[in-house]
C-alpha cells in the first residue's frame, strides 16, 4: 500500500480537531481497564491551554491523508522536570506527547511511524539519542505498545494523589533504533 500522508504543522485553527481526537479516544479507551482522558487533566481549560501552547510553539504536527486527518503528535526538545532525572534532561532527547491517531485509521502502523519520524526529526535539529515519553500510568495496554516499539520502560513515578500527574510510566527509546524507511512515509 502506498501512502499519501502529508504532514504539517499544526495551526490555531486545528486545537478543536485535537479535542476531537482526543474525545474520539477516550470514548474508544472506555471499558479498556484504563481511566486515561476519562476527564481532562488537570482541568479542561488547563489542557486546552497545554495544546494551545504545543501549537503556537511550533511542536504540534497534523498528518493528513487525501486532505482528511490521519494523526497529530507534538514533540520538543525538554522534557517535565517532575518526571525526568536532572541528569536525563541534560541529555539531548525528543520528547513525545499527545500522539493521537484517528480511530479509522488505527492498524496502519502510523503512531509508530510519527515517533520514528519525530525521533529523526530530533536528531537533526537538536542532536537528540533518544526518544522518550511519558505514558498514563493505568494503561497498561498503552505500556506494551510502546515495548512493541522499541521503548525500555525506565520507571513509573507514584505520586500521593495519582491525579497530580497520572501520565507518569517512563518510557525511553534510542534514535538508532528507529526505522527511517517508517519515518519516512510523511512528506511535507
Amino acid at each position: 500500500m502506498t501512502d499519501n500522508l502529508k504532514i504539517r504543522p499544526a495551526m490555531p485553527e486545528d486545537v478543536e480537531t485535537i479535542i476531537g481526537l482526543i474525545d474520539d479516544a477516550r470514548e474508544w479507551l472506555r471499558g479498556k481497564d484504563t481511566d486515561q482522558w476519562a476527564k481532562p487533566w488537570p482541568t479542561e481549560d488547563k489542557r486546552n491551554a497545554r495544546i494551545t501552547r504545543g501549537v503556537n510553539r511550533g511542536s504540534t504536527w497534523m498528518v493528513e491523508e487525501n486532505g482528511d486527518l490521519a494523526a497529530t503528535i507534538t514533540y520538543r526538545d525538554r522534557g517535565n522536570p517532575k518526571l525526568w532525572t536532572v541528569d536525563e534532561l541534560a541529555e539531548p532527547a525528543v520528547y513525545v506527547s499527545r500522539l493521537i491517531v484517528g480511530r479509522s485509521q488505527a492498524g496502519r502502523g502510523l503512531g509508530a511511524a510519527l515517533i520514528d519520524w519525530a525521533g529523526l526529526r530530533g536528531k537533526q535539529e537538536w542532536g537528540a539519542g533518544s526518544v522518550r515519553v511519558d505514558v498514563w500510568t493505568t494503561n497498561l495496554a498503552l505500556h506494551e505498545y510502546y515495548k512493541r516499539q522499541g521503548f525500555e520502560h525506565l520507571r513509573t513515578l507514584q505520586f500521593e494523589d495519582p491525579w497530580e500527574y497520572p501520565s507518569a510510566a517512563l518510557f525511553q527509546k534510542p534514535i538508532a533504533g528507529i526505522d527511517a524507511s517508517s519515518a519516512g512515509r510523511f512528506h511535507e
